[in-house]
């Protein structure tokens, strides 16, 4: 194990955890997970990819604790009523009590769905993340939101319901696909676009070793991701405000995946990625920040190899129209009027209700138009 793990606490008066950060941490899970339990079992929610490539190291990491697991499909569409009620009936079965903890192994969608299953088994049972994917490590795994779908929009059924501990094992992102790997880079460069000229900076000179597998460069990104996601946190815990600028690029961003029906044609990093691009090029279009900030937003995401724009999303799209209503169905709707993230800079996002409908509709109509 590599000598560095970072931590990062997320001081919430009365619900305060440790975001732990480094190589190795599965194979000390029963070191770092142990101190929690009341008695040395836990039971494991995760899918069929995650189990195959780290569920035994992860029971081997937990020595002597008991760990029943259930495994359920990859992907997500697994993200729905069904899948969570077999989760939560197992839970039962296992005979999960009050005291005792449920983990979550796995990306965005496993995290999602097991956090929400530990919030409602038994009115709340506390749980442990240990997200195997970049994305669930530097931002869903972090913060307490928890939930399924819906075949109206993403994740309205769900839960605020924080962690106990999350375990971000940035040795097992070696395992994932690039393409899987630069989609949770999406949410990396949010945190820069929203709050943090400097780490955008970093990035970009980064960027390329942190994808080709640098140690110390994935650790530092994680940690400056989670830092940043845990101080909106600890100020908005139930996204009544500051929180909302987590959601850069997301307004965009679902539309295009409830337009793509969740499916590998955009993941959900790489819908948030295209997302930012598009509301940096609002923001320039609506005299908010300078023309040039939309294309060092997208050149940075093409030096990624990453998708920047709709040309770049495979099969055809809704009209402009129809990716606004799919915009319609977000949960940062209020009064009946969408709430744009928009920024005056790289590192300068805000929130705003005030946005023409037919500047969106005409940045859509173009960016469609050039597929």
């Amino acid at each position: 194990m590599s000598a560095t793990v970072e931590t990062v606490h997320v001081a919430l008066p009365g619900r305060e955890y440790d975001i732990r950060i480094g190589e190795g941490l599965l194979a000390r899970a029963g070191a770092e997970i142990g101190p929690l339990l009341r008695r040395p079992r836990v039971a494991i929610l995760t899918d069929e990819t995650v189990a195959a490539l780290h569920l035994a190291a992860f029971r081997a990491g937990l020595g002597d604790i008991e760990a029943p697991a259930l495994a359920l499909p990859a992907g997500e569409a697994t993200k729905c009523w069904a899948q969570f009620g077999r989760a939560v009936e197992w839970l039962i079965e296992q005979k999960v009590e009050r005291r005792d903890i449920v983990v979550a192994l796995g990306g965005g969608v496993i995290g999602d769905l097991a956090g929400f299953a530990a919030a409602v088994l038994r009115r709340g049972v506390r749980f442990v993340q240990v997200p195997t994917t970049l994305l669930a490590q530097v931002d869903s795994s972090v913060g307490g939101k928890t939930g399924i779908n819906s075949p109206q929009g993403k994740n309205l059924i769900g839960a605020f319901h924080q962690p106990s501990l999350v375990l971000a094992d940035t040795g097992v992102l070696g395992t994932l696909a690039p393409r899987d790997f630069l989609a949770g880079y999406g949410e990396v460069v949010k945190y820069g676009l929203l709050g943090d000229a400097a780490f955008f900076e970093w990035l970009e000179a980064q960027g390329p070793a942190l994808a080709a597998g640098d140690v110390a460069a994935r650790i530092a990104a994680v940690k400056r991701s989670c830092e940043a996601k845990a101080r909106i946190v600890e100020r908005d815990e139930t996204e009544q405000g500051d929180r909302a600028l987590l959601n850069l690029g997301h307004t965009f961003g679902h539309a295009l995946e409830a337009a793509t029906g969740y499916s590998d044609r955009l993941l959900h990093g790489e819908g948030v990625a295209i997302g930012c691009a598009l509301a940096f090029e609002l923001s320039a279009r609506m005299g908010l920040c300078a023309q040039e900030d939309p294309s060092r937003v997208r050149a940075h995401l093409d030096a990624m190899g990453m998708k920047k724009d709709l040309a770049d999303i495979p099969g055809d799209l809704p009209d402009a129209d129809g990716l606004i209503a799919l915009m319609a169905q977000d949960k940062k709707v209020q009064d009946g009027r969408l709430r744009f993230i928009l920024a005056r800079g790289i590192g300068e996002a805000f929130v705003t209700a005030d946005v023409d409908p037919a500047l969106v509709s005409s940045i859509l109509a173009e960016a469609l138009a050039a597929r």
